[in-house]
């Protein structure tokens, strides 16, 4: 009952303002394909550069109608477009998920050193893991997009992990939400997953101890550049020449 209440007076407000909505949510859509290009990009550039692609899977999704609402709800804010754009920052979301720990820091400051990309907030919960053993990173940026007749910043938040760390994220989901369980049983759950959680943190900690070991006898492609700096460039722009004079 609360869930249809919820629906019908989401409905009520897209009705009353169906344009300003479709064009808030066309913005967050357009700068998701800005995010994820720009992931996309710096995924080649590893893969041409250091012979190694350092992300595994890029997902983007939309805040559903229902979920925005009850944060507006949690907030004590009233339903409308103002409030949405200035107070939730999840609405357009990324994920970006990674081989190795390592892989999403670097990732992190190459995305956030782009001079298009406002920083609002960054929260580390690889650092410092969530109570229930979540860990991720979560950075909250804002984007430019480009408009016909005008530039406008929207927010995304990225969040950032390796397999193991979306692997438990997922199934905790699935597990631990929306399950009709008593209290006790929960809470038997909440310390299994938690567990879990441990022992995903010890497989991401070992996985970077056997990279490491093999990138310092020079037995593993990629974590070097194949050629010096300048050498790349030049092959790069090279390469780039005789693609065009090919056209």
């Amino acid at each position: 009952m609360a869930n249809l209440k919820l629906v019908d007076a989401f409905t009520d407000f897209v009705e009353e303002s169906t344009l300003p909505y479709r064009q808030m949510m066309t913005y967050y859509n357009c700068a998701l394909m800005e995010v994820e290009t720009k992931f996309k990009v710096l995924n080649e550039q590893f893969s041409l550069f250091y012979d190694r692609n350092p992300i595994e899977s890029i997902h983007t999704r939309i805040k559903s109608q229902s979920s925005i609402l009850k944060k507006l709800q949690k907030k004590n804010l009233a339903l409308t477009i103002p409030n949405i754009e200035n107070n939730l920052f999840d609405i357009a979301g990324v994920r970006v998920v990674c081989s190795f720990t390592e892989d999403i820091y670097s990732l992190a400051n190459s995305f956030l050193s782009q001079d298009d990309v406002r920083l609002i907030e960054k929260k580390d919960y690889i650092q410092n893991p969530k109570e229930n053993g979540y860990r991720s990173l979560h950075l909250i940026v804002e984007i430019p997009i480009f408009l016909s007749d005008e530039k406008k910043w929207v927010k995304v938040e990225v969040q950032f992990r390796t397999i193991a760390m979306d692997f438990w994220a997922s199934l905790e989901h699935k597990i631990r939400y929306k399950k009709n369980l008593s209290k006790e049983r929960l809470d038997e759950i909440d310390k299994e997953l938690l567990e879990c959680a441990k022992i995903c943190k010890t497989l991401d900690e070992k996985m970077e101890e056997i990279k490491t070991a093999f990138k310092k006898r020079g037995f593993l492609c990629g974590y070097k550049p194949l050629l010096p700096a300048r050498v790349s460039r030049r092959c790069f722009h090279f390469v780039q020449a005789i693609a065009f004079d090919s056209r």
